[in-house]
Protein backbone atom coordinates (compact mmCIF):
# COMPACT_ATOMS: atom_id res chain seq x y z
CA UNK A 1 0.00 0.00 0.00
CA UNK A 2 1.27 3.46 -0.87
CA UNK A 3 2.20 5.38 2.27
CA UNK A 4 1.15 8.67 0.69
CA UNK A 5 -2.54 7.76 0.90
CA UNK A 6 -4.35 9.28 3.83
CA UNK A 7 -6.74 7.39 6.05
CA UNK A 8 -9.60 9.36 4.50
CA UNK A 9 -8.57 8.23 1.02
CA UNK A 10 -8.30 4.64 2.19
CA UNK A 11 -11.65 4.62 3.94
CA UNK A 12 -13.39 6.44 1.09
CA UNK A 13 -12.19 3.92 -1.49
CA UNK A 14 -14.67 1.26 -0.40
CA UNK A 15 -17.30 3.45 1.16
CA UNK A 16 -20.98 3.66 0.39
CA UNK A 17 -22.34 7.24 0.06
CA UNK A 18 -25.61 6.27 1.75
CA UNK A 19 -23.75 4.90 4.75
CA UNK A 20 -21.62 8.03 4.92
CA UNK A 21 -24.72 10.23 4.90
CA UNK A 22 -26.27 8.09 7.62
CA UNK A 23 -23.13 8.20 9.71
CA UNK A 24 -22.86 11.93 9.18
CA UNK A 25 -26.44 12.48 10.31
CA UNK A 26 -25.91 10.25 13.33
CA UNK A 27 -22.74 12.13 14.24
CA UNK A 28 -24.56 15.45 13.96
CA UNK A 29 -27.31 14.16 16.24
CA UNK A 30 -24.75 13.00 18.82
CA UNK A 31 -22.94 16.34 18.68
CA UNK A 32 -26.22 18.21 19.15
CA UNK A 33 -27.16 16.03 22.11
CA UNK A 34 -23.73 16.49 23.64
CA UNK A 35 -23.78 20.27 23.22
CA UNK A 36 -27.32 20.55 24.58
CA UNK A 37 -26.30 18.56 27.65
CA UNK A 38 -23.26 20.79 28.15
CA UNK A 39 -25.44 23.88 27.90
CA UNK A 40 -27.88 22.50 30.47
CA UNK A 41 -25.05 21.57 32.84
CA UNK A 42 -23.56 25.05 32.49
CA UNK A 43 -26.95 26.63 33.16
CA UNK A 44 -27.34 24.46 36.27
CA UNK A 45 -24.03 25.78 37.59
CA UNK A 46 -25.15 29.35 36.85
CA UNK A 47 -28.45 28.79 38.63
CA UNK A 48 -26.69 27.41 41.71
CA UNK A 49 -24.60 30.57 41.85
CA UNK A 50 -27.71 32.73 41.41
CA UNK A 51 -29.47 30.79 44.18
CA UNK A 52 -26.51 31.32 46.51
CA UNK A 53 -26.53 35.01 45.68
CA UNK A 54 -30.29 35.25 46.25
CA UNK A 55 -29.88 33.57 49.63
CA UNK A 56 -27.05 35.93 50.57
CA UNK A 57 -29.22 38.90 49.60
CA UNK A 58 -32.34 37.36 51.19
CA UNK A 59 -34.16 37.78 47.88
CA UNK A 60 -37.00 35.30 48.21
CA UNK A 61 -38.51 36.03 44.78
CA UNK A 62 -35.22 35.39 42.96
CA UNK A 63 -34.61 32.30 45.08
CA UNK A 64 -37.94 30.74 44.05
CA UNK A 65 -37.46 31.71 40.41
CA UNK A 66 -34.00 30.16 40.16
CA UNK A 67 -34.81 27.05 42.18
CA UNK A 68 -37.84 26.34 39.97
CA UNK A 69 -35.72 26.61 36.84
CA UNK A 70 -33.04 24.44 38.43
CA UNK A 71 -35.59 21.74 39.28
CA UNK A 72 -36.89 21.75 35.70
CA UNK A 73 -33.40 21.49 34.23
CA UNK A 74 -32.38 18.68 36.54
CA UNK A 75 -35.55 16.80 35.65
CA UNK A 76 -34.78 17.20 31.94
CA UNK A 77 -31.36 15.60 32.44
CA UNK A 78 -32.83 12.46 33.97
Amino acid sequence: MDKNNSYADFSAAGSNPVVNDSEKLLNEIYVDLFLNRLQRLHRIEQLREFIDQALDERNEEAFHKYTQELIELQDSLN
